[in-house]
């Protein structure tokens, strides 16, 4: 059975969870991470040499990197659906799966960390404005790559949806002031109908 490494409320491993969701993949899940610890010990360290989560192990096959699992499964269990058959499908779920890494997941980092995992009195302010100004340019663009789309490449649901939309839950449900975005604030409204994304990402964010 595959096996996950990572604490739920994890980003990161919510983007792994929801999409074992979407393909009926079971698993097992380990918390690891923070509080959790873990990820600092030798057996850990083995598997995965960043300490970081998550990592995946799926028949002895060893995976890091929170994209790159996700290409992974997306691509052993759901070719032609969640993973694109087409190469230039494909390449595009790609390249806004790589957008959300280093664009606006990037950007938004600050504003999550300060917001919600730094105490009130500790929060610097204008690191977290830069951030939610700079996370709203992005949210701008997707706005666009949204316009007529149900989906971020087109008609279809897929990887890049499940990697997008753990971000886009972070920036809807953070307390700060955000553009309307109308193309964006529906298609967040889509992903909250599905069942996977109730489950592992529509939760409190801690």
């Amino acid at each position: 059975m595959l096996k996950i490494w990572g604490r739920a409320n994890s980003v990161n491993v919510q983007k792994v969870l929801w999409c074992c969701a979407e393909l009926g993949l079971e698993f097992e899940r380990v918390d690891a991470g923070m509080a959790f610890g873990v990820v600092d010990e030798p057996a850990y360290k083995n598997r995965n040499p960043n300490g970081r989560i998550p990592t995946i192990e799926d028949d002895g096959f060893v995976l890091w990197e929170s994209n790159a699992i996700v290409r992974y499964l997306a691509s052993k269990h759901g070719a032609g659906s969640l993973c694109p058959s087409d190469p230039q499908a494909r390449a595009d779920a790609d390249r806004w799966m790589d957008w959300q890494a280093t664009g606006f997941w990037a950007v938004l980092v600050p504003a999550f960390w300060g917001l919600v995992r730094t105490p009130e009195d500790q929060r610097d302010g204008a690191a977290i404005q830069a951030s939610v100004e700079e996370a709203g340019k992005f949210a701008a663009i997707l706005d666009g790559q949204l316009a007529g789309k149900d989906f971020v490449t087109g008609a279809a649901f897929t990887m890049a949806d499940v990697v997008l939309g753990v971000t886009a839950n972070r920036w809807f449900e953070l307390p700060i002031e955000r553009p309307d975005l109308a193309n964006l604030a529906a298609w967040y409204g889509r992903l909250k109908q599905r069942p996977g994304f109730r489950e592992y990402v529509l939760q409190p964010l801690t």
